[in-house]
């Protein structure tokens, strides 16, 4: 990828996404610092099993489902419908099937690297659709989620992500590429090339990763080879 590390293996420890949220939560959002919504910059919280955004934190109003709203989840910034839809067992039986069938699959959907905390509306609203920029002819309402700067045109499926999160997005899109094999269209391409640039890694990226690293295996080379 121009020049980019080589992902140098696929095999980690963590196999399932039940895990994978678990040791999220347990390992690397574990402390405050680290407990702000991606997209949205929300803080949150735990109260008991549950993760709770902060609306008022980053001025987030629900665009209409408030109650998943309330909630934050596990993102995959690669959709898992990206990952696995052209697998033979997404074809046989869906997300579900390949979860059970296909290990790769499932290694490639639990990968810590590719998860996130997301407000629940923001992951719903997110679904499957690409990433891109609408520039200033969008024909998106602004404004959806209050001040948050996470726009969705559903007609085009596509997602505009605030300028803070595109490098993130950008170099998760790199390394699961590269580890799992994955299509990325030129444009695409080209895309997440400006938004690596324009966006760093910066300090907060870094210790995510390390954290990661210690309890999955590997570090998404991305990341850390702009780490010191």
């Amino acid at each position: 990828m121009g020049g980019r590390p080589a992902v140098q293996a696929r095999g980690h420890t963590i196999t399932s996404f039940r895990k994978a949220k678990r040791v999220l939560r347990e390992s690397v959002y574990l402390t405050p610092d680290m407990q702000v919504g991606f997209y949205s910059n929300c803080r949150f919280s735990a109260q008991g099993k549950k993760l709770v955004p902060e609306w008022a934190s980053c001025g987030y109003r629900p665009r209409k489902n408030a109650n998943r709203a309330s909630r934050i989840e596990w993102e995959h910034v690669v959709p898992a419908w990206v990952i696995g839809h052209q697998r033979q067992c997404w074809q046989r039986g869906g997300r579900r099937d390949c979860t059970r069938s296909d290990s790769l699959f499932a290694m490639a959907e639990a990968d810590l690297h590719n998860l996130v905390p997301a407000i629940g509306e923001l992951n719903g609203d997110r679904s499957n659709y690409r990433f891109t920029e609408f520039g200033s002819g969008g024909g998106y309402p602004s404004g959806q989620y209050g001040a948050v700067e996470f726009r969705v045109d559903f007609k085009q499926r596509a997602v505009e992500p605030p300028r803070h999160r595109r490098g993130d997005i950008a170099r998760t899109y790199f390394y699961m590429a590269e580890t799992y094999d994955l299509a990325i269209s030129r444009a695409q391409l080209k895309l997440f090339e400006v938004w690596d640039r324009a966006d760093p890694v910066d300090p907060t990226e870094c210790e995510r990763d390390r954290r990661i690293a210690a309890v999955q295996g590997n570090h998404n080379p991305y990341v850390v080879s702009a780490c010191s």
